[in-house]
């Protein structure tokens, strides 16, 4: 009797086939993350290979002139709102003087104030036609401006005073609540042995401090490199505009990709720096008990001029900007039912409230598909999405819709071939392209708030639901989502408001007759028409104050 033969290994799994288990989350992170940095590559290939390479005629022309005004309005805003910053959080944190309890709330208002509509406000306040220059020569009996001087409003220097009064807040947020986390006992030291007000400030606080403030100043310095309706209206040309200038009148894509680079290195140079400032400088608490400073009481004279100190980047940066657009607002009330107010209005609702609810609920799945996974690729992927945050908007304006423009007409052909009827473009001809951009920009503020929420979940909770037979999904939805949903209910206002004041890369990517409030002011603005932008400012200011006010909330 003939015996079988068992079979061997690789005749059972021939007969069995191979069965390929495809992870649905682990691939729909990498496709995120793929997304979110694709726009910066597609900046570097078409660097590196334009179609009419202007990289000599730029060396030789315009570029020093651009690099020199970016690096000077980079070097300026970043030391004058490091300075305001952290001088306005030192007092705040360790004085008591009169107005200090709404003072140091005040001080976030400026926040709520984009760049350029301040930079509006300003030119209109102090022109020759402005209230300030009309009562000077009311007074004084001048007539012309040949019987006085006057500073030179739109200016390289006024464009530094604007963006630091707009920005500041950023260093002082980040200065404050370093400072109120110090250790009453470093303070103490100092003080036994003989060292004065100013004395502890350079000696323990302010080291101690040093990477909460170089954090706040990198991100200064890049949102100063970022905007592009201050400099525009101020004349002052830096590599932004210059983005603008090679791509819109020179109709030369690789020359704007090229001046692209250069921004995306100044960049990841501040990015690298911040990081290297925070690794070089670590204290520890070797207490177990904490105890913070105790406020000092200023009165009189030096109790004045603290409450000066603080009331003037506070009026600066919030009361001038906010009082200007209010009285046009008022005094132009037709406005606000303007039928191109009313479109803006829409469109920016319609294409913020996409782009945010898109981009948390991207950001929630990149994050919990990498926890997922537990491979290297996915976790290496996780810092390399937060990069859009860093480059401004006109550098991801040229890295989406050149290539994207390129994939619309592929697949507008190939469906032209299908139906025999033309179609047209489907995503850089309509609003796609656009909220594609504010994804990617601000996909690091969804990304870090649901990293740091999921973070903040014990991991026994969804072990327990996964024992009890719960899918990865429902695990998601029925654990995860309850006590995460503040957070990411933040994280969906936070990006929505910087969708509504993001201006560069919806100047770029916007569809044909198609206005946000941040263009419809831009545009009415440069044509030094203060009375009808104001309406839309006000718009814009209102939504970033419902923002500062949840900041507010979280830092108390």
């Amino acid at each position: 009797m003939e015996q079988t033969r068992p079979p061997i290994a690789s005749e059972t799994t021939k007969s069995r086939g191979f069965r390929i288990k495809i992870d649905f989350w682990s691939l729909g992170a990498l496709l995120i993350a793929a997304i979110v940095v694709a726009p910066i590559l597609a900046v570097f290939y078409l660097a590196l290979f334009p179609t009419e390479n202007i990289w000599g005629h730029l060396l030789s022309t315009t570029l020093p002139r651009y690099v020199r005004n970016t690096l000077v309005l980079m070097l300026s805003v970043g030391l004058l709102s490091a300075s305001v910053g952290t001088g306005a959080a030192w007092l705040v944190t360790r004085y008591r003087f009169p107005g200090v309890v709404w003072l140091q709330w005040a001080l976030l208002l400026p926040l709520s104030i984009p760049a350029y509509v301040g930079a509006y406000a300003l030119v209109d306040f102090l022109e020759y036609a402005g209230p300030v220059q009309t009562t000077m020569r009311d007074m004084f009996g001048w007539q012309t401006s040949r019987d006085y001087w006057f500073p030179q409003i739109r200016s390289m220097g006024a464009a530094i005073l604007v963006l630091s009064a707009a920005l500041f807040p950023y260093v002082y947020i980040l200065a404050r609540a370093a400072f109120r986390e110090q250790s009453a006992a470093g303070e103490e030291v100092a003080r036994s042995l003989g060292a004065g007000a100013l004395g502890r400030f350079w000696r323990v606080g302010l080291p101690m401090a040093r990477p909460a403030i170089a954090a706040g100043t990198a991100i200064v310095m890049m949102e100063t490199v970022n905007d592009f309706g201050t400099v525009d209206y101020f004349a002052v040309q830096t590599l932004t505009t210059g983005i603008f200038s090679v791509w819109l009148e020179s109709n030369n894509a690789g020359g704007a990709a090229q001046l692209s680079t250069v921004v995306l290195m100044l960049v990841i140079l501040l990015v690298s720096l911040e990081k290297t400032s925070r690794r070089k400088q670590k204290f520890f608490n070797m207490t177990t008990r904490h105890r913070p400073a105790v406020r000092v009481d200023l009165t009189g004279f030096w109790g004045m001029m603290a409450t000066l100190a603080c009331l003037i980047p506070f009026a600066f940066g919030f009361v001038l900007p906010f009082g200007v657009i209010l009285s046009h607002a008022v005094d132009n009330a037709s406005s606000w039912a303007e039928p191109v107010l009313i479109r803006a209005l829409w469109n920016t609702l319609f294409v913020g409230g996409i782009a945010a609810f898109v981009t948390v609920l991207a950001g929630v799945f990149l994050v919990y598909g990498v926890r997922l996974s537990g491979k290297a690729l996915p976790r290496q992927l996780l810092p390399l999405t937060t990069i859009g945050y860093a480059a401004p908007g006109a550098v991801l304006g040229v890295g989406i819709l050149i290539p994207l423009a390129t994939v619309d007409h592929g697949l507008a052909d190939f469906l032209e071939s299908i139906t025999g009827q033309p179609v047209g473009l489907l995503l850089s001809g309509t609003a796609f392209a656009l909220i594609l951009a504010y994804c990617v920009r601000f996909f690091a503020i969804a990304q870090g708030a649901a990293d740091g929420a999921f973070g903040r979940v014990s991991p026994s909770l969804p072990l327990a639901a996964r024992s009890l037979g719960r899918t990865r999904g429902q695990t998601l939805v029925e654990i995860y989502f309850p006590m995460i949903r503040t957070t990411l209910g933040s994280a969906l206002l936070l990006v929505f408001v910087d969708c509504v004041k993001e201006l560069p890369a919806t100047m770029l990517l916007r569809p044909f007759n198609f206005d946000t409030l941040a263009t419809l002011v831009h545009d009415q603005a440069s044509l030094e028409n203060l009375g009808e932008a104001s309406p839309g400012a006000i718009l814009i200011m209102l939504v970033g104050l419902v923002a500062v006010g949840l900041l507010a909330r979280a830092n108390r």
